[in-house]
């Protein structure tokens, strides 16, 4: 497989719990607060999972390595890819701070949370096309086969020791329970 593959899978799960996080925001517009639980899974899932494992993936491996093979860092698609992962932690901060008082159904906190919940769902998704469809395959053919080799091997250095053991396997299945309570179709295909 592919580093851009693994990539790519990575990206379905966290669409999937997007998808979730969605609903919940979609849910306290109707009921006029939310459920802190499952809100705080989301939290933990895109902080360890979307931010942790898959951008730390990108930032530390796969974006380096390109800006050896010609990406700028400061002007070219990887810089945008980090100022679109920075917006995205700091709306992922506002919807933890804002989940208490949305649950105890405080107008400003909901308001809030709904806000940076729509707001960092489509950032996301944006985010995810773009890399998909451009940044993608521009790295595919930058990169060598030794490149892709090296990078896959590293991905899995990070997921094995980097992230802690077994931290992988707890956001996929937080991202099924959430998939599972929210009624969202689970994405993942292959193997992550």
């Amino acid at each position: 497989m592919r580093p851009t593959e693994i990539l790519m899978n990575e990206h379905r799960v966290i669409e999937q719990v997007l998808d979730c996080l969605e609903k919940m925001a979609i849910l306290g517009e109707q009921e006029g607060r939310i459920d802190a639980a499952p809100a705080r899974d989301a939290v933990e899932f895109f902080r360890g999972f979307a931010d942790g494992c898959h951008h730390g993936k990108e930032e530390d491996r796969l974006f380096p390595l390109v800006e050896t093979r010609g990406f700028s860092a400061e002007e070219g698609p990887t810089a945008v890819m980090r100022i679109e992962h920075d917006e995205g932690r700091s709306l992922v901060g506002r919807i933890e701070h804002a989940i208490d008082g949305a649950a105890d159904g405080r107008a400003n906190e909901l308001r809030e949370f709904i806000g940076a919940a729509h707001t960092y769902v489509s950032l996301l998704r944006e985010h995810i096309m773009k890399e998909d469809h451009c940044l993608f395959p521009m790295a595919e053919r930058a990169l060598s086969a030794e490149d892709q080799q090296k990078l896959v091997e590293s991905f899995e250095q990070a997921e094995r020791v980097d992230a802690g053991s077994g931290d992988h396997e707890r956001f996929l299945r937080i991202a099924d329970e959430l998939a599972t309570r929210f009624g969202v179709p689970r994405s993942r295909t292959q193997k992550v």
